[in-house]
Parts: C-alpha cells; structure tokens; sequence
C-alpha cells in the first residue's frame, strides 16, 4: 500500500461514500451476492472494518466483516466472521490497498485474541490464489452450503476454531441461526 495512503475505522466514514466505492468495485447488482444472503440483517463489526484513503484523503477502498454462524445437522449454530467485501475502486486496484485492508482487519483480530477475546473462525467467498496469502482455503468447507449459488472452491476459511466447526451445515446471520 502506497506509504501515504491512510486506514480509519469504516464507522468513520460516511454510508452513502461507502455505499459507492461498493457500487463501483462490484456493481449495482451486489446486493443478489450470496455473500449479501449469508450477512443479511446483520451490521458489521466496528473492530474489524477499515476504510483506506489515498494521499489525497480520498475514499479508495473499504473491508467489511460481519457476524455469521455455520448451523450444523444438529440445528445448533456455531459463530465465525466473515470477511468481506474487501472493496477497492477499480482505478486504484493493484496498488496494495486491499492487502493494507485485509492485514489490518488482521491485526485487529489479533490483537483482540492477546487482550483474551476468543479466536473466531473466519469465512469469505474469494480467491484462493490472492487470499491464500493469509491462510484461507476450501479445505475445512467442503460440506458447507451457502444461501445461494457460489462455487464451492471460493468459499474459503481459515483460523484454529476451525477445528471446533462442523464438518457440514449452512452459513447464514448469526441472529437467525
């Protein structure tokens, strides 16, 4: 990321500028994303969403990541976070703004495991050949489902709750799990 370039707590920035960097990086149609289905009705979680400004100060990229759960056969829902959207307007992709995003979302989180938070488990719908960087793979999800069409190879997980997760179930908002 570029050494000028800022990061703030998404809460910071206004909905409607968020709104259109969203718009822009993965269109109007967005929100008929499985991803939208899995998060629906729930807000993000202020700990771990960041927005990125350029040299100018201007609104470039934002990371969201919202409280989900895996409901297992047994009907019992298991919390995880998921990761996403990861968005960065299409002029400035390339330049190391999704990867500032995605190690501070990371940070945060470690950071809250030293103060004693417990470790979440954490999802997303991607590419392995970029996420990977951070750990992230299909091989935990392969009997997870989703509310929606997906290719089962993007839904990436990672993280050592992991082991704690069923082997099958169905991501959704923790609310309705």
């Amino acid at each position: 990321m570029n050494d000028t370039a800022t990061l703030i707590p998404l809460s910071a920035v206004q909905p409607d500028m968020i709104e259109a960097v969203l718009d822009r990086a993965f269109g109007t149609d967005r929100h008929a994303r499985t991803a939208y289905r899995i998060r629906t009705g729930m807000d993000w979680l202020d700990a771990f969403s960041f927005a990125a400004l350029d040299e100018d100060d201007m609104l470039v990229g934002t990371i969201q990541c919202y409280p989900i759960a895996l409901t297992g056969k047994d009907g019992r829902p298991v919390p995880l976070v998921m990761v996403g959207p990861v968005a960065v307007l299409p002029e400035r992709q390339g330049e190391g703004f999704g990867i500032g995003l995605m190690a501070a979302m990371l940070d945060a989180e470690a950071r809250m495991v030293r103060e004693g938070s417990a470790a979440l488990a954490q999802v997303l719908i991607g590419d392995t050949e970029y996420y990977g960087r951070w750990g992230f793979s299909a091989a935990a999800t392969g009997g997870w489902r989703c509310p929606g069409p997906y290719d089962q190879h993007r839904l990436l997980a990672r993280g050592a709750a992991l082991s704690a997760m069923p082997a099958e179930g169905m991501l959704g908002p923790w609310e309705s799990a």
